[in-house]
């Protein structure tokens, strides 16, 4: 210490420290009233920066005070250095953890906003959030004195080692960002795999992604398989599609009739039904001459992979229903089966035997000589 402490010292201190508390409380209460004033705007990116400074300004506003503090308190030169060394590294360290949150937010947002789902690719947000933090990270450790060029050298070393040893999982990283940097398969899509597998993309994370199929069940894919398989994606180019319901009519019916008729339906279903697309022009298409009738096929639009099951449901019972009123005939494939009984098989007691000739036994060759 360069003098004695005296009682003025410790109330110019702790005045500093209560200032420094009292104005992290009030700052801590002012984010809270502008945070309730950013729900009610609609972009969300306002809410997390409010919430990011939450965490930073309190916490800053602490460190300044005590900041203070210690520049009032008679301390030696080296004291006072390590004092505002790690102080400056504290903040540093607090306004890290806020830039990362306040930047995966942003990123998360941004994800949302693209896809138009609640669900989001977490594989940018915690890339992002793991090179902000390892970023400050290493700017406090310069900070108090700590070299960081023989840890990058170390960490080079080592990273090698560990590629070696996570080759699936950094095979499943990359394979993650790729497919999202393509742009081929986005979080809210409806895709099914060659294997099987299909659902809405929930989410793609650093390892594999989340597929939630319409019995509502989650199924987990690795990202390097879902890169390498064979994939039909329903929401790509465009979310509405058209699907393909088959019907048959009689040979006796007048396929005019029929065709108006089934086009008045299609509309009708079009425009009622939720999920259909009213602008949609409806076709119909014959196309086979079967066995008991003659095959065509309806096209409807649908708005959304999931729309078609309730289109189609509500197309067919009015069909049913205004085919049965215009008497129009759907027939079914007939079979003409003859029985017959037993007796049948069963020989007559009168039927004759065919002759058989009676062929003498063979003679030996010695005897005949």
């Amino acid at each position: 210490m360069n003098r004695t402490l005296v009682l003025h010292d410790w109330l110019v201190a702790g005045i500093a420290l209560a200032a420094g508390g009292a104005g992290g409380l009030l700052l801590r209460a002012l984010l809270r009233w502008l945070g309730k004033h950013a729900l009610r705007t609609r972009w969300s990116g306002d809410d997390i920066i409010v919430h990011g400074l939450r965490t930073l300004a309190p916490g800053a506003a602490v460190i300044a005070g005590t900041a203070v503090a210690a520049s009032t308190l008679p301390l030696t030169t080296r004291v006072s250095s390590f004092v505002n060394q790690t102080l400056t590294a504290l903040l540093i360290l607090i306004a890290t953890l806020a830039a990362a949150r306040v930047v995966a937010g942003l990123v998360q947002s941004l994800a949302q906003s693209r896809t138009g789902v609640a669900g989001s690719a977490t594989i940018f947000v915690n890339i992002t959030r793991v090179v902000v933090l390892a970023m400050g990270f290493l700017v406090a450790l310069e900070t108090v004195g700590v070299s960081i060029a023989p840890l990058l050298t170390a960490l080079g070393v080592g990273g090698l080692a560990v590629a070696l040893a996570l080759q699936d999982t950094l095979a499943n990283l990359f394979a993650g960002v790729h497919i999202l940097a393509s742009k081929t398969v986005q979080p809210g899509d409806y895709i099914r795999l060659t294997s099987g597998e299909e659902g809405y993309v929930v989410d793609i994370n650093w390892r594999n992604t989340v597929v939630r199929n319409l019995s509502n069940n989650l199924v987990i894919i690795p990202n390097g398989r879902l890169a390498r398989t064979n994939m039909t994606n329903f929401t790509q180019p465009e979310q509405q599609l058209s699907i393909l319901v088959q019907v048959g009519v009689g040979y006796e019916s007048d396929l005019e009739h029929v065709e108006r008729v089934t086009l008045e339906v299609i509309d009708s279903v079009m425009v009622d039904i939720n999920g259909a697309v009213p602008d949609h022009e409806g076709a119909v298409r014959f196309h086979t001459f079967a066995d008991s009738r003659i095959n065509f096929t309806v096209i409807l639009g649908v708005g959304e992979f999931s729309d078609q099951y309730r289109i189609k449901h509500e197309f067919i019972k009015r069909l049913h229903r205004r085919f049965r009123t215009e008497g129009i005939s759907i027939p079914a494939p007939t079979r003409t089966v003859a029985l017959r009984s037993d007796d049948d098989f069963r020989p007559s007691p009168t039927a004759t035997i065919p002759h058989q000739r009676e062929v003498p036994p063979s003679v030996p060759m010695d005897s005949a000589r």
